[in-house]
């Protein structure tokens, strides 16, 4: 069986790379003469995958922009373009879950319906919630631990009674009593630097997807510093997607890219020859 984490593996050892390409497709962000079209949207995302896929280790669509759009047929299309020409994974950024049988449904949905190898899930309804999505031994699911907007400290920060945060509460049961099959992973934002470090150091090597670089302002070299010690994850969407309005939208996208995954690139570099020294 080939797992999400094996996918990941393969893409990151044959593209030299840390980056994932978020994918989200806002309409009033879209080139000009995309907007017009009935399929705008998945030519829009298609082009900056065929554009990036040889700089990347995933792609992570996010449903909404899709959803709101009625374009969930082109979701579907974006995932077996992705599928058909590439080797990279699709991360399906849906944040979903809920009491045990829609759990059922919403896994069916991200991996028989869209066919995603990966999900991004709440765990504020507990393990029987999650459960369903675990259940798909292949798949990635990643849950939510530090999330990288601003409003984030409100539930995630708060103090339990046995003096944990709620994020490190979620960071020790995702790493110690949930993960069973081996295929839980954590989102932990790059805008949050200290909290980071505190979550590397509860889950160990556990793969952390980081979103927060770009357009939320996360600093390379100190997320790497903080995360460093295990699989990473790190996710670009909006300073990617939208690098231009014009019709050279998908050549600016890959300049980014290329340039993001050269930042991140020397910022593991330099980390680990300061370690070696």
């Amino acid at each position: 069986m080939v797992t999400f984490l094996d996918q990941v593996a393969t893409a990151e050892k044959t593209n030299k790379t840390f980056l994932c390409v978020g994918l989200d497709p806002d309409p009033a962000r879209l080139p000009e003469h995309l907007a017009v079209q009935p399929d705008g949207i998945f030519q829009f995302c298609r082009d900056i995958v065929d554009a990036t896929h040889d700089l990347v280790l995933a792609f992570k669509p996010q449903i909404a922009y899709f959803a709101a759009e009625r374009a969930e047929d082109q979701l579907r299309r974006l995932i077996a373009h992705i599928h058909a020409t590439t080797d990279i994974p699709v991360i399906l950024d849906a944040k979903r879950a809920d009491i045990t049988s829609t759990s059922h449904q919403y896994a069916r949905e991200a991996f028989e319906v869209y066919q995603a190898d990966a999900l991004t899930v709440n765990p504020y309804f507990g393990l029987d919630s999650i459960q369903p999505f675990l259940d798909y031994q292949d798949k990635g699911i990643i849950i939510l631990c530090r999330t990288s907007n601003p409003g984030g400290a409100e539930i995630q920060n708060l103090k339990t009674e046995g003096g944990e945060t709620i994020y490190e509460v979620v960071a020790r049961k995702a790493a110690v009593e949930w993960n069973g099959n081996g295929n839980i992973l954590l989102v932990a934002g790059a805008t949050h630097p200290s909290e980071l470090r505190r979550i590397r150091e509860i889950v160990g090597a556990m793969t952390l997807l980081i979103p927060g670089i770009g357009a939320q302002g996360g600093e390379v070299s100190a997320m790497i510093e903080n995360a460093r010690g295990g699989g990473v994850i790190i996710n670009s969407s909006r300073a990617i997607n939208y690098a231009s309005a014009g019709t050279d939208f998908a050549e600016a996208a890959r300049d980014v890219a290329e340039s993001t995954r050269a930042a991140i690139n020397d910022a593991v570099y330099a980390i680990c020859n300061d370690i070696r020294a």
